[in-house]
């Protein structure tokens, strides 16, 4: 088992002291070039590398491009494709004490070249692990699987699986079948051997092999699309939860990213309703369906939502926020979150269990608290394992009170000539690529 093992890392000064650690659930690191994989794979898939969309063809166009141009490192490199670039950009200037990577490439699932899309995955978690994590501790890494063979992607998740500062399996939330099906077992059981998290993440809606965006076929614009895609995360936690994947796995948990929040009361008021009248359908659920989402389901902040404050707060109470809600930045995507932009419109009982609390205890992560005058440790719940136990350390942060904004804070969305949402705290620089 692993080391209790307290990391330091420099940090950039801010007007006051962190209150509490910061946890990113949702970074995406990507590649300079599709050539990046070639190293990391079999010669006979090469070919396909220098294909134009090298995972899969993109079937709806995005006039708004998916990354912030500003958060490129120049020289005509991709945003989030230089390790060193974005440890400046976004770790020390919000002193982030761990970023989960996510990854970029989780089109593979949509491929309709199963043994292709597996290679793709494998070569990308190499190029990941020897490329990002030894840039700084701070880096976690999750597994990229396609989904298209669970048997593979079982075996891709055994193989990377002990790594110390792998922290999760991550696949896209679409797929050609509901993930509560039997079929995809083989990636839970996995991932349970491992004492990983399961990650479904928003991509390849509608794409290559997978079925349309929205439930009455394919939208006219990125706009509609945009609006609807959590419709997927909607389905597979229905799947999940009504096949009972938690019963068959107990101890497995699946955090849901990039798929907004305020879909999650509904979807548990309407099934708990529906088990009333329905369970003899399902007698393998012991526990109303609720019950099964706020113990083995947790969802992350980015895209949130923007009602008045007062309705935010109420719905995140509805889904049991303490237990359920992890920040994420979703850099360096256009829409992107910055701290200060989502955590600053919590009351403190819930920015602090957002900000690091519900992550540590899913990742298993030992958090050091940055209160004045508490230099204890905070490790709550069952997920603290001795395998993974890491201090989240650091000096000095980002005031989350505070209504001081950077310039950039304040940037403008300029996606297109007609969009100007100013006075926002959120950080989202000039539009790169609309996912």
């Amino acid at each position: 088992m692993m080391e209790h093992t307290t990391i330091t890392t420099a940090r950039v000064k801010s007007k006051s002291a962190l209150k509490h650690s910061l946890i990113d659930c949702d970074f995406h690191q990507t590649l300079k070039s599709f050539d990046d994989l070639k190293p990391y794979m079999p010669r006979v898939w090469w070919p396909r590398l220098s294909a134009p969309e090298a995972t899969l063809p993109i079937t709806i166009f995005k006039p708004i491009p998916l990354s912030r141009r500003d958060a490129s490192p120049g020289d005509g490199l991709p945003a989030g494709s230089d390790p060193q670039y974005a440890i400046t950009d976004a770790l020390d200037r919000y002193n982030i004490s761990r970023a989960i990577l996510t990854g970029s490439l989780l089109t593979v699932s949509a491929h309709n070249n199963p043994d292709y899309a597996a290679a793709v995955a494998s070569a990308f978690n190499d190029y990941t692990l020897d490329t990002w994590l030894p840039t700084d501790d701070r880096w976690l890494a999750s597994i990229l699987v396609a989904n298209q063979d669970p048997i593979t992607a079982a075996r891709e998740i055994d193989r990377l699986g002990s790594h110390p500062r792998v922290v999760q399996v991550i696949m896209a939330v679409s797929s050609r079948e509901p993930y509560g099906q039997r079929r995809f077992y083989p990636i839970y059981e996995a991932a349970v051997r491992n004492n990983l998290v399961v990650a479904l993440h928003g991509g390849g809606e509608g794409d290559g092999i997978n079925p349309p965006i929205s439930a009455v076929g394919m939208p006219t614009t990125n706009f509609e699309r945009h609006n609807i895609l959590a419709i997927h995360h909607m389905s597979q936690l229905n799947s999940i939860v009504c096949e009972g994947v938690f019963e068959t796995f107990p101890t497995l948990k699946i955090a849901f990213i990039e798929g907004g929040l305020a879909w999650v009361p509904h979807l548990m008021w309407r099934m708990d309703k529906n088990f009333r009248g329905m369970r003899g359908e399902v007698p393998w659920l012991r526990m109303k369906p609720s019950e099964y989402i706020i113990e083995h389901c947790r969802f992350t902040t980015q895209p949130i939502e923007e009602p008045d404050n007062e309705e935010l707060i109420q719905m995140l109470r509805m889904m049991r926020v303490e237990k359920t809600v992890m920040f994420a930045t979703d850099y360096p995507h256009w829409d992107n979150d910055s701290p200060t932009f989502v955590l600053n419109k919590l009351p403190e009982d819930m920015r602090r269990r957002v900000a690091c609390e519900n992550a540590a205890e899913l990742y298993g992560l030992h958090v050091d608290e940055l209160t004045q005058g508490d230099g204890g440790t905070n490790c709550k719940g069952s997920a603290c394992t001795d395998r993974d136990r890491i201090h989240l350390t650091g000096s000095d942060g980002i005031n989350l009170t505070s209504t001081e904004l950077t310039d950039r804070d304040r940037m403008n969305l300029t996606g297109s000539d007609d969009i100007n949402h100013t006075g926002s705290e959120r950080s989202v620089g000039k539009a790169g690529d609309a996912r």
